[in-house]
This record gives C-alpha cells, structure tokens and sequence, in this order.
C-alpha cells in the first residue's frame, strides 16, 4: 500500500502548485453562494420547511455544496478527465506496463486531489458563508467523525462513477461527450442544483436512490443531522454504493485490459 499512499501525497502536492487558480476558483464559489442563499431565501420564505429543512439548514447547504464541488468532482476532476485523454490518445497502455493496479493507481491519484480540493477549496466558501449567515455546526465528535467518513465515502462514489465514464473511451474511441453528460446528471441528482429532499413523491425517492445521492446530498445530511435513516443508516448507503461501483470498475478494468491486449495482438 505504501506505493498508493506515495501517489496520492504526489498527487496533493501536485494541486498544491496551483495556489491562484485555488484561490480564485473558491473566490468564484463563494459569490455563486451569495446569488444561490437569495434564492433559497426567496423559496424558504415562500414555502417554510420545504423539504423538512428550515432556513438555516437551507443555507447551510449551500455553502458546503459550493465547497463540496470540486473536492467531490460533481464537475468531472481533472485526474479522471486525465484518464479518459489517455484512453482516447493509447497512452493507457503504459498504465497497464506499470506494476500497479489501474484502479488502485488512479483512486490514488483522485484522494490526494480531493484531500488538497477539501481543505482550501472546501474551507474557504464555508468561512466565508460562516461570517455572513447563522449556519449550522455539528456539535459532537461523534458527529464530526461521521461528517468525515460520510465525505470520504462521497469521494469514492464520485471516483467510481467518473472512472466508469473515462474507461468508456475503450469502446466508443471519445468520452468527452459520455463525461459532459455525466455531468449534467450529477449536477442534478446529486443534489448540486436543489436539495433533493424538496422532491416529493416516488421521483424524490428515486433521486435519493442514485448513488448521485451518496456524493452531495447524503454527507450534507449527514452534517445536518438530517438522515431519516440515521448516520449509521446514510453511511451504509454510501458503503453499498462504494463497493457495487469499485466491483463494477475492476471487471471493466479487466474487460478494457484484454481489448487492449486484441487490438495491440
């Protein structure tokens, strides 16, 4: 394992060169903030408890969902976006030469990314909607540990789901059209556009299903306190997710390593 922990320390170091771009990108999230907290002001006031949310909780989504974004990679990272160019250019077949596992490799890779993303991109937009609203907190370890394992595990289910769309370059040759709609879906199943609990019905349910969910909306919830489950019960969601997703990778994986080895054949 130390090989994985090397990559993903290379990895956060390698972010950590782009300080302007950080800064200025956390600039740009905490004014989209400001413009999203007067919509959901202008709605909550309409409609009081929508979604079992109160004022507060609505904010306080806001600015964590501004600072999950990059951390999570609801807009495609750029580590598996790196992937699919190395599929689509046949650089992928030095991946396959190194003596590690490519998933492994690039999950390295994607951690040390989203660890140096959560803690500049992630804390800033929160201090600064802290200082202008009455957000809400966690009050106990207990709830901060579960915060943290609930945004690790929201990583892994964003990882797997980017993964799968990358190695898609293995069949349809360009990815590029697969990843910007796999976007688009994130954004709105996983809550990025609108707190998926003002869903009502079986289509909120649904939402809430996807392991969209498990990227944004379960670990803000988490925060909130607000599992209808429980944490242990959001957690395990996240869990089932994490492994159908990896399990599904690695046979991709394995599927797209012998198509490799007939085309090279």
């Amino acid at each position: 394992m130390g090989v994985y922990w090397a990559i993903a320390m290379r990895s956060f170091r390698r972010f950590a060169t782009y300080r302007i771009a950080t800064v200025s990108g956390a600039f740009t999230n905490s004014v989209f903030g400001f413009i999203l907290c007067g919509v959901y002001l202008t709605l909550w006031n309409e409609r009081p408890g929508l979604g079992g949310y109160d004022v507060n909780d609505a904010l306080t989504f806001v600015w964590l969902q501004q600072g999950l974004l990059l951390p999570i990679g609801l807009f495609g990272a750029s580590t598996t976006v790196e992937l699919g160019e190395r599929v689509r250019s046949g650089e992928i077949a030095v991946d396959l030469y190194r003596p590690t596992h490519l998933l492994l490799w690039w999950l390295s890779m994607d951690l040390g990314r989203a660890m140096f993303q959560l803690i500049v991109r992630g804390g800033i937009p929160l201090l600064v909607g802290a200082l202008v609203f009455d957000l809400k907190f966690p009050s106990r370890p207990e709830a901060w540990l579960a915060v943290a394992i609930g945004l690790l595990f929201a990583i892994l289910v964003s990882f797997g789901i980017r993964y799968l769309v990358a190695l898609s370059g293995f069949w349809i040759i360009d990815s590029r059209g697969t990843e910007a709609a796999a976007m688009l879906v994130s954004l709105f199943f996983s809550g990025a556009v609108l707190p998926l609990v003002v869903f009502p019905g079986w289509f909120g349910e649904f939402v809430r299903a996807t392991p969209w969910a498990a990227t944004l909306q379960v670990p803000i919830d988490i925060w909130l306190g607000r599992n209808p489950s429980g944490i242990g019960g959001a957690l395990l969601f996240q869990i089932g997710w994490i492994l159908v997703l990896l399990l599904v990778g690695q046979l991709v994986t394995q599927l797209a390593t012998r198509k490799v080895v007939i085309q090279g054949g």
